[in-house]
C-alpha cells in the first residue's frame, strides 16, 4: 500500500504540487466566500471544496499532459488578454472536475514510477 501511494500521490515533484495546490486552494477561497456570503457553509461544501483542492494538482497534470501530447514543444506567441481568460478557464475546468480527472493522472504516475523502478530493477 505504501508503495501505491509513493508511487501515485508522490509522483508529481514537490514545487510542481504545491505551486498547483496554492492556485487550487485560490479557486477555493474565492467560491467558498461566493457560497457563504448569503448562506452558512455546509459539511459538504467544505468537503467538497476540500476534495477538489487536493486532488487539483494532478488534474491540472492530466490537462497539460494532453496538452503537451497535442502541441508539443511549439510556442505560441498570444496577447495576454486572450491567454489569460483562457488560462483561467482551463483552471476552473480542472479544480470543477478534479474528482473526476485526477485519478486519470494518479494511475499514469503510479504506471509511470513502476515503470521506472522496473527498469532501475534490471539494472541492479
Amino acid at each position: 500500500m505504501n508503495t501505491f501511494i509513493s508511487r501515485s500521490f508522490g509522483g508529481l515533484s514537490r514545487p510542481y504540487y504545491f505551486r498547483h495546490l496554492f492556485f487550487g486552494l485560490l479557486i477555493a477561497c474565492v467560491l467558498f466566500w461566493m457560497k457563504t456570503v448569503t448562506h452558512a457553509p455546509t459539511p459538504l461544501l467544505i468537503a467538497w471544496l476540500g476534495v477538489n483542492t487536493l486532488f487539483y494538482p494532478y488534474s491540472r497534470f492530466v490537462w497539460e499532459r494532453i496538452v503537451g501530447f497535442i502541441f508539443g514543444d511549439n510556442v505560441f506567441i498570444v496577447p495576454i488578454i486572450i491567454l489569460f481568460p483562457i488560462k483561467l478557464a482551463t483552471m476552473m475546468v480542472c479544480w470543477q472536475m478534479a474528482i473526476l480527472i485526477a485519478p486519470l493522472g494518479l494511475a499514469y504516475l503510479y504506471w509511470h514510477h513502476s515503470r521506472e523502478a522496473r527498469i532501475a530493477a534490471s539494472y541492479d
